[in-house]
């Protein structure tokens, strides 16, 4: 997984561009999206982009993300480098009154439309195309390498899972244990704090 570091100040920013991701996509890329609720609040969740063109994501389950991309038709993902942020959005329901969160180092608003749907065990899942209207790059970094940050990921997807039928419990918290070891072994005071944040928010 990928952390960064500050170049020279961390300040520079661009201007809105229309039509394009501010990032180069490959792969599967976390991310945070904001989406519009009928409470008028912003909300905050992991998002998973499966790199491609279209680029697309999937919701699992009746979530407010997947009711908000129905109803508003559009959200804002966001490239974050905080682990305590995205563990909060991954476990935990976040609102906010604006849609573009402090921590992110860029954003897209992007157009979403349902293109398929089923089910895994008993969850409901549904894959969204994603097509970027505008987006904006914050803050410009220089990456880093950090095992850390990639322990924090791959335990907020374990434990997200826990009190899911289908899933190895077992499984599941032996993974959430290799995750803490190397949080341990390589994290930063950050990261811990993300990890206990998994902790707080789910069963483990």
């Amino acid at each position: 997984m990928t952390g960064s570091g500050d170049a020279e100040d961390g300040e520079e920013r661009s201007g809105a561009i229309d039509g394009e991701w501010p990032v180069d996509l490959s792969g599967v890329t976390e991310t945070v999206v904001t989406t519009l609720g009928p409470n008028g609040r912003w909300n905050a969740a992991a998002l998973g982009l499966f790199a491609g063109d279209p680029v697309t994501a999937r919701t699992w389950g009746r979530t407010r993300t997947r009711g908000n991309f129905h109803r508003q038709g559009e959200g804002y993902v966001q490239f974050v480098d905080d682990p305590v942020v995205f563990a909060d959005a991954a476990l935990s329901i976040v609102e906010r009154d604006d849609p573009v969160l402090e921590s992110a180092a860029a954003w897209c608003r992007v157009a979403v439309d349902p293109v398929d749907r089923g089910t895994e065990g008993d969850t409901e899942w549904e894959e969204w195309t994603l097509e970027p209207l505008e987006s904006a790059v914050e803050r410009r970094t220089v990456p880093t390498i950090d095992r850390g940050f990639g322990a924090v990921i791959e335990a907020t997807v374990a434990a997200s899972r826990l009190d899911v039928d289908g899933y190895d419990e077992d499984e599941l918290r032996a993974r959430l244990s290799y995750c803490a070891s190397v949080v341990e072994r390589a994290g930063d005071e950050r990261e811990r704090a993300a990890l206990e944040r998994v902790r707080g928010h789910t069963s483990w």
